[in-house]
């Protein structure tokens, strides 16, 4: 059964802001360089109008002594901003990828540190898209924001110049400047609305999309492919809407300022037209004017600025929530050096999706000994595996190895002390002998090879193209052979306690008994604990711990409790 994914509210438009701020500090000093090219882009800008109308003036009063001095730099002004403007690419890019690594990076280390709950707070296809999609967005921040100080100094700089030329020039488009701040005011809101919206679809759609990539082989059997497209694309509509939402609110946005912008340069030309009628302008003044005008309705440039500053601020919003995710705790203290590997459990109850799934659960593992663990599907075996390695706390109850409690140990020793096998492994490690040896601490190739054995895996990684070396990408496995090289890597990985959760499944009867007489024999791990699905796994654990409605209906060996019809029915008899 799926599990339920708890709706969170969802966060705050300022949320996002400290990761913000973090990147700005990470790249503070390439931030503080485009700032600088971008000024000095805009500074030549600005100067390049006024060197342009005095240059014909001089010009048009056949000056001709002035005039060369005059028209190299305005050749100069007009040349360095195009080097400046190839700088300002280099730096955008070099900041924006190394933003988005260190982004990624920290995004992936609170998701590891959040451990197996990550998945429970958001659904796995989201977190890859925040992960991807939502870093990259919220990376361009620094580079934007260099760039929005330039592109800001560019119309205000304008609007000084025009006053600086004539005074009623400046007041002429300042009549028309509050229309545009309305302008950006609700673009910014309308586009931080709908862009919210529309990444939160994406996710959905994600999640949807990696579930169905996971059930893809049960798809294909059922031969449900249409009705599980139109489920993974159900919210596409919803996306596609936010997304013409998006566009039109740019659009109209567009629209308003090429309307507004036109008028207000043509106010500027109109006063200045007048003034050089008067005498009061020259004619270099006038092209100076209209350059200023230009520099001054640059609403394009911010409409963009301002639109890459909205996807950051909602991608950061995103990236809020995984930041938020609560990482697992970790105590200070070690097992004692003597332990044999004793698990205790008291009074235990977990819960998953509000429902109880484990009530009041005492066990007694002595250390030494192999404890089967059987029950109906959902009485919670599989939820008592997680809680006695700690990939998961009890909601209530506490649970120790050789008289520590499981909260208190160090990560690192409590990762050394546990090794767990699962019905589904994932193969990391990037080779077949990497993927073996891959957990808290690297074995010697020795252990690795006599875990495979032990695992009965040897055999047929040696056939592979390049035995233990072999890719993991290049060794196509089934099932039983995936779960024998994770066996393996718990084997290898042994400590005091072995946890194997319904680990040999796939396995053939033979195969199973050869790995279960071999875990016996071979293993290290002092105390073995192991969900059974068949009888001859139970028979040959110490004891047995049967589950029933997430109770311990019954502990003893299983011959003792073969007595229990009740306990028969588990296995089909």
């Amino acid at each position: 059964m799926a599990a339920t994914v708890p709706r969170h509210a969802a966060p705050s438009a300022r949320d996002g802001d400290p990761i913000l701020r973090a990147a700005l500090r990470h790249s503070a000093g390439r931030t503080l360089a485009l700032a600088a090219v971008t000024t000095a882009s805009t500074g030549a800008a600005l100067l390049l109008p006024a060197v342009l109308g005095h240059t014909l003036d001089l010009l048009l009063a056949r000056r001709a002594g002035d005039t060369g001095r005059w028209l190299l730099l305005s050749t100069a002004l007009i040349c360095v901003p195009a080097v400046l403007d190839a700088l300002d690419e280099l730096l955008t890019a070099t900041t924006t990828a190394r933003t988005t690594a260190w982004l990624r990076r920290r995004a992936l280390g609170d998701i590891l540190a959040a451990g197996p709950r990550a998945t429970a707070r958001i659904r796995a296809g989201d977190l890859v898209t925040r992960l991807v999609g939502n870093t990259a967005h919220a990376a361009t921040a620094p580079a934007t924001l260099a760039g929005t100080a330039a592109a800001v100094a560019g119309p205000l700089g304008g609007i000084v110049a025009l006053g600086v030329i004539d005074p009623w020039l400046a007041v002429a488009f300042l009549a028309g400047a509050p229309l545009l701040a309305l302008l950006l005011r609700a673009f910014a809101r309308a586009s931080t609305d709908t862009l919210t919206a529309y990444q939160r679809i994406q996710g959905d759609i994600a999640g949807r999309l990696l579930e169905a990539l996971r059930g893809a082989r049960t798809i294909a059997a059922a031969g449900t492919a249409g009705r599980e497209r139109e489920r993974v694309l159900r919210p596409l509509p919803g996306l596609s809407e936010h997304g013409h939402r998006m566009w039109r609110v740019q659009g109209r946005s567009t629209a308003q300022a090429a309307t507004l912008v036109p008028l207000l340069q043509i106010a500027v030309l109109a006063v200045a037209g007048l003034q050089l009628s008067r005498d009061r302008l020259s004619v270099g003044d006038l092209l100076a004017a209209s350059r200023y005008a230009a520099l001054a309705t640059g609403v394009g440039m911010l409409v963009g600025h301002l639109n890459a500053l909205v996807h950051s601020r909602t991608a950061a919003r995103r990236l809020a929530g995984v930041r938020a995710l609560p990482p697992v705790p970790y105590g200070t203290r070690r097992l004692p050096a003597d332990g044999a590997g004793t698990l205790r459990l008291r009074g235990v109850r977990a819960e998953r999706g509000g429902r109880a799934v484990l009530r009041g659960i005492d066990l007694d593992l002595p250390g030494g000994t192999t404890l089967a663990v059987v029950g109906r599907s959902g009485s919670g075996k599989s939820v008592l595996a997680e809680l006695a390695g700690r990939l998961a706390d009890p909601d209530a109850g506490e649970i120790t190895l050789d008289g520590v409690p499981l909260r208190d140990l160090t990560h690192k020793e409590l990762r050394r002390a546990v090794a767990y096998a699962f019905a589904r492994p994932a193969l990391l490690g990037g080779t077949v002998g990497g993927t073996i040896a891959f957990g808290s601490f690297t074995p010697p190739p020795a252990a690795v090879t006599a875990a495979a054995r032990a695992a009965r895996a040897d055999d047929f990684v040696r056939k592979l193209p390049a035995g233990y070396d072999t890719a993991c990408a290049d060794a196509p496995l089934s099932g039983g052979e995936a779960q024998r090289l994770g066996l393996a890597r718990a084997f290898a990985h042994a400590g005091r306690l072995l946890i194997l959760d319904d680990a040999t499944s796939s396995l053939d009867s033979v195969t199973e008994r050869q790995v279960t007489d071999a875990l016996h024999r071979h293993v290290a791990a002092p105390t073995r604990l192991i969900i059974a699905h068949r009888p001859s796994t139970a028979a040959r654990a110490d004891r047995v711990a049967w589950l029933d409605g997430g109770r311990l209906a019954g502990l003893g060996t299983h011959a003792h409790l073969w007595r229990e019809p009740g306990y028969r029915a588990v296995f089909g008899e």
